[in-house]
């Protein structure tokens, strides 16, 4: 069985995600194999809020090149999570504004 922690790997920290704060929407790594209830759950039992709705993103590998040597990025997934309006912010990211 999948801990909340399994689930959610990392915050994702960029200009976009930072932007969309204003909206209550936080972005994470999460598992590949997790689905959205289950990144619903972990957001909520981690950080003590009520999640309206997650959205996901498969990030597909890209081609990188380093001087001769050609590889690959690995995949990876994103949620995007909208809390409810009457829900607590998340104190990890207000630290970050």
């Amino acid at each position: 069985m999948k801990t909340a922690h399994d689930v959610i790997i990392r915050p994702i920290i960029t200009e976009a995600s930072m932007s969309r704060l204003a909206d209550k929407k936080y972005t994470f790594e999460v598992a590949s194999d997790a689905n959205k209830i289950e990144i619903k759950k972990a957001v909520e039992e981690i950080f003590k809020v009520k999640v309206d709705k997650v959205n996901t993103i498969s990030v597909k590998s890209k081609e990188k090149r380093v001087g001769y040597h050609l590889g690959r990025t690995s995949e990876w997934k994103k949620a995007i999570v909208t809390l409810k309006p009457d829900s607590k912010t998340i104190e990890f990211f207000d630290s970050m504004m």
